[in-house]
Formats: C-alpha cells, structure tokens, sequence
C-alpha cells in the first residue's frame, strides 16, 4: 500500500492507554504484552516518536519496531499510520496486538484481517489505513456477566487476581505468537499453533 519496506521489516503496535490509572486495565493487554516483549529482549521502550513509545531491534530474525501509541486508544490509528507512512511496512507486516471483550479471559486468537468489531483502538487505525488488511492478536478480557455493566468501565476496569494469572500466560503466548510471526511462519500455521 505505501511501497516497499525501508529498514524496519515488521511494526508491532500494541494498544493501550498511558498514564498510571490505566496501567493494569483490561485495555492495556497490548501494552502489557509490549513489557514483556522488551523484558524479554533487553529493550527499553523509551524513544519517542510516532506519537508513541517505541524502540527498534531484532525480534525473530527481522528488524522491528515496537510501539505503544501514546494516543489514548481510540486515536491509535494516528500513531500507527505515521510509522507504517514512515518506514513504508507492506501493511501484512503490521502486527497489532490488542485486548478483545468476545474472547474468553486468557485465550488468544491471531487473525489476518477484519472489521474493528467494536474495538474503537482498530477502528481508528482501520479508518486512517483506509485497510483493514492486517494481521492481529487479540487477546481475550472477557465480558461483564451483567448486561447492564457499561462496557467502557469494564475494559477501563482491572481484571480480579484470578484473571491476572491466566493474563500472564497470554501476554507470553502472546509475544511468543509475535515472534513466530516476524520470523516469517506463515500466518495459518501460526493460528493452528496459538488460537
């Protein structure tokens, strides 16, 4: 869509929202998955740029770069399309990394493109792409068991001790999906191995 890649091979977006108050909510699956990508890579995500928290490395093999838009996330696309503009990553190298209120609390599931299904993070981004061509991770926060809960306050919500523990196996599962995934396994296979 913008050309041919130039130096970044594969831009990992993981959604969020910044500041403390959101730190742990259910809505910042993606940007707990970006902690334990740098942990685990001995990274810091700490330039700035992109509206976003970001840095460069090696991840799977291909060079990459990782960001937390620092949008709020209901305008990340503003953030990722000025990365994915800037280094002209094909959009099937855009990895977005996201929480979902239909899946079940810990399950991941990759997919390779879609609507935002009522996700106002993919929304946008699909809306400043003009694509909804990319691939995903999603991963599940479950929803409220009352039908009148209001559903920004669940996914602004923190998830019960119980669910943190499973969440942590995800954001691993997660990352590893991630890795698979720049490192050039082929889409399919890795929804057989991680879905």
């Amino acid at each position: 869509m913008f050309g041919k890649p130039s130096g970044v091979e594969w831009i990992i977006a993981c959604l969020g929202n910044p500041g403390s108050e959101y730190a742990n909510t259910r809505h910042n699956m993606g940007f707990l998955t970006a902690d334990l990508i740098a942990e685990r890579e001995h990274v810091k995500i700490n330039k700035i740029k992109f509206k976003s928290a970001c840095n460069i490395f090696s991840f799977g093999g291909a060079k990459v770069l990782l960001m937390k838009p620092q949008t709020y996330m209901n305008l990340s696309g503003e953030a990722v399309v000025e990365a994915v503009k800037f280094y002209k990553v094909p959009l099937d190298h855009l990895l977005v990394i996201f929480d979902d209120i239909y899946l079940p609390v810990g399950k991941i599931r990759i997919r390779p493109s879609g609507s935002a299904g009522g996700h106002n993070g993919i929304k946008n981004i699909i809306a400043h792409l003009g694509s909804d061509q990319f691939p995903r991770i999603k991963i599940g926060v479950g929803s409220p068991t009352n039908p009148d809960y209001d559903m920004a306050d669940w996914v602004t919500g923190t998830p019960s001790m119980a669910e943190r523990k499973i969440l942590l196996n995800s954001f691993a599962r997660a990352a590893d999906a991630a890795e698979a995934i720049c490192s050039g396994e082929e889409l399919r296979k890795a929804m057989g191995r991680f879905n």
